[in-house]
């Protein structure tokens, strides 16, 4: 792996009818000549926006293949391998203690959010390389901070062929896939699919190998289209789906809280809950590089659904409630943005990005009724009790709703180089939003990067944060349907989630030791007003965002890479702090004595973990056999202890290991066989514990699995 730190629509119908070869806009030209001009558009879209100031990790397709698993591992995985990059239960990730907080971006241009709790929508097999980018941001990157995922695709005239392969082993795993590029003429493409099943698709919530009720059914699908037009300009089309099906692990072994007349006790380890989650997005990308201007025109869509089926009655019997929730949300908008290089000491950039989201909501759920006393107030809290039989029987709540927001940022920086080894990046951002909540910032940015000496960067930089909450995510549930509930709230305070406001530092060191070694150190700072968090309340695995009234964040990271020949082995060490003082909105969902104390105490974030370390090693044996490993551990996310996250889950050091030999058929191109096996030492280790603040349920780390496939060259 390598990491690198500060690294310096009238026209478009007309334009997609060269996707089928209207000679109108473009002659086909000879393979060279097609080939210089992509790689030069290339450079050019490269170039519109800019990472200087920022902490950047890249990992190339080479590199993802290198490691245990290889392209059939799934991209969280990959990117846990970055620096200050935390794992959590359902596949989410956490960078320098943001909460999710991740924007992913396909050559550039933003996907928007989805509904995703389980999902993997972008697959490793699309991408020529993955970059992580974090830090005091450049102008260019707003609204989702926490972590920007830019993947650049694969396109068929830079990487042509493709290959066909079987993976699968341990869970009863089984993953074919598929993946082609080439070009003709003035056209390139490349495809990829994939279907995966297995029986561990959740985390395990009692540490078991394979826990009932685990199975996951997932398809995914994407295409890249790109025409050069001409010499100074390009049409691309991105295009992908995700279908994913997952059961909900039961837990055994739970004891039961409420009863329903004339239904027998059900076991906790036989309920049968399960989540669908759908997501379709498209990119359609006009790019002009001419003289002193490049500019890119995007439209960009997603739609996305989640689907929770509850066990009805085992879940009321277990938590009072059985919900059947539907979202839905569809999004779209337009990303134009453009460099203006006025010589060698200034580079003007600037943009727009639009974007509306439309969110549909329906809820039903089956409810006891109960008697309950108290204000709802968190002075006087209700104290509810279940009814008596016999007039203990379920009833319906029906909550439906639906709501639009619409977000608009514009920016403009300029690259400033007042000397030959010194950069200054600087600019402004605005950002506006209207949903549940609303809000407005003019947010400066400011960094620099000096090329000191003998391989030495240093780099200094600061941001100005404004986050809306997840629109996607937040519920417009009437919280007084369910007084008088085994679902009512201890208190009905239901503030809606605003944006978060922050002031970012950043400052480090990279050392080019030698042409091989390199080594880095990051620092970051951050102050927040209404930081954003998510937990999970209830029955349907759904996040909810929340607010703490102040938060603070900070930390380092070490950073080290060594590359030479067929070896490279790569080590990062990250330590991190992050604390919340005093929720203020979505209260309903929290234990009042946990309010009273947060309100007047600063608390940990449950999804801290001070130390972090990642690593990995391959060499490239014989010329045709690869062996590497890497690992990953973790000192444990929070949990309850005298005060609300005050303790922390024992710490884990999961090891994978890979092996995989190239043979050469000849004529018949080649095969890769490989096998793999995840968690090596068949460490059990706990994720959650199920307690700390917006945590639902407990999770462990997978058991040792092994795995083993074959790929045959297209």
């Amino acid at each position: 792996m390598r990491f690198s730190h500060w690294k310096a629509g009238t026209a478009l119908a007309g334009l997609l009818m060269t996707f089928i070869g209207c000679p109108a806009y473009g002659q086909e030209q000879s393979v060279e000549t097609v080939t210089v001009t992509a790689q030069r558009l290339a450079q050019a879209r490269t170039g519109i926006q800019t990472q200087i100031g920022a902490s950047t990790y890249d990992i190339t397709s080479a590199q993802i293949e290198a490691q245990p698993g290889g392209e059939n591992t799934l991209l969280n995985q990959v990117i846990l391998q970055a620096p200050s990059v935390v794992q959590d239960s359902f596949g989410q990730l956490h960078v320098r203690g943001e909460h999710n907080a991740l924007q992913y971006r396909l050559n550039g241009t933003i996907i928007p959010e989805g509904i995703t709790v389980f999902s993997q929508t972008l697959d490793p097999r699309l991408a020529s390389s993955v970059s992580l980018i974090t830090g005091a941001l450049p102008a260019e990157y707003g609204l989702i901070t926490g972590g920007i995922v830019d993947i650049r695709t694969k396109t068929g005239l830079f990487q042509p062929g493709g290959e066909v392969g079987i993976y699968g082993g341990s869970h009863s795993e089984l993953n074919p896939s598929i993946e082609y590029g080439g070009s003709s003429g003035n056209l390139n493409y490349f495809i990829s699919a994939d279907y995966l099943t297995n029986t561990l698709g959740i985390e395990s919530p009692d540490g078991s190998s394979n826990p009932p009720n685990d199975r996951t059914n997932q398809f995914h699908g994407f295409a890249y289209l790109e025409d050069i037009l001409d010499d100074h300009s390009s049409l691309t089309g991105i295009f992908g789906t995700s279908i994913e099906h997952f059961g909900i692990p039961a837990n055994p072994g739970q004891p039961q809280q409420f009863t329903i007349d004339g239904v027998s006790p059900i076991a906790s380890g036989t309920l049968r809950e399960k989540q669908s989650e759908t997501t379709h997005y498209g990119i359609v990308s006009y790019l002009h590089s001419q003289g002193q201007i490049d500019f890119q025109l995007s439209l960009f869509g997603r739609y996305s659904t989640l689907d929770f089926t509850p066990d009805t009655l085992g879940d009321i019997q277990f938590d009072g409630i059985g919900q059947q929730a539907y979202k839905r949300d569809v999004a779209f908008g337009t990303q134009d943005e453009f460099a203006w290089h006025l010589g060698e000491a200034h580079t003007i950039r600037g943009g727009i990005i639009l974007e509306t989201d439309r969110l549909t909501s329906q809820t039903t759920s089956q409810v006891l009724p109960a008697d309950c006393t108290g204000s709802g107030t968190l002075a006087d809290p209700f104290d509810c009790a279940e009814v008596a039989p016999p007039n203990n029987l379920p009833f319906p709540i029906v909550d439906n709703g639906s709501k639009t927001q619409n977000t608009y940022s514009v920016y403009l920086q300029d690259e400033w180089k007042p000397f030959d080894n010194f950069t200054v990046n600087y600019g402004l951002r605005y950002d506006r939003y209207t949903a549940f909540s609303h809000g407005d910032q003019l947010s400066p940015r400011i960094n620099m990067v000096w090329q000191a000496f003998g391989g030495t960067t240093l780099h200094a930089g600061y941001s100005r944060y404004f986050t809306p909450p997840p629109f996607e995510l937040i519920a417009s549930e009437s919280v007084n349907k369910f007084l008088n509930t085994t679902a009512s709230p201890a208190i009905t305070l239901n503030a809606t989630p605003v944006a978060e406001r922050a002031n970012y530092f950043d400052a480090g060191v990279s050392q080019k030791v030698t042409d091989a070694f390199t080594i880095g150190i990051d620092t970051y700072f951050k102050l927040s007003k209404d930081l954003i968090d998510e937990g999970q309340f209830g029955a349907p695995i759904i996040l909810t965002p929340f607010n703490y009234r102040h938060g603070k964040q900070y930390g380092a990271e070490l950073s080290a890479d060594y590359t030479i020949d067929g070896f490279n082995a790569y080590a990062n060490v990250a330590l991190e702090h992050a604390e919340g003082k005093d929720i203020v909105s979505s209260q309903f969902q929290f234990d009042p004595g946990d309010l009273a104390y947060i309100a007047d105490n600063y608390i940990h974030l449950d999804h801290e973990q001070y130390l972090t370390i990642s690593g990995g090693a391959s060499y490239l044996v014989w010329k045709a056999t690869r062996v590497s490993f890497d690992l990953l551990y973790g000192s444990g996310l929070r949990k309850d202890g005298a005060v609300p996250n005050g303790e922390h889950v024992p710490g884990y050091t999961q090891v994978n290991f890979g092996v995989s030999h190239d043979f050469d058929l000849g004529s018949a191109g080649d095969l890769t066989a490989r096998a793999d096996v995840i968690n090596l030492f068949d460490e059990k280790y706990e994720i959650r514990d199920g307690s700390g603040i917006g945590v639902g349920a407990p999770q462990w780390g997978p058991r040792r699995g092994f795995f083993f496939g074959l790929s045959k060259s297209l």
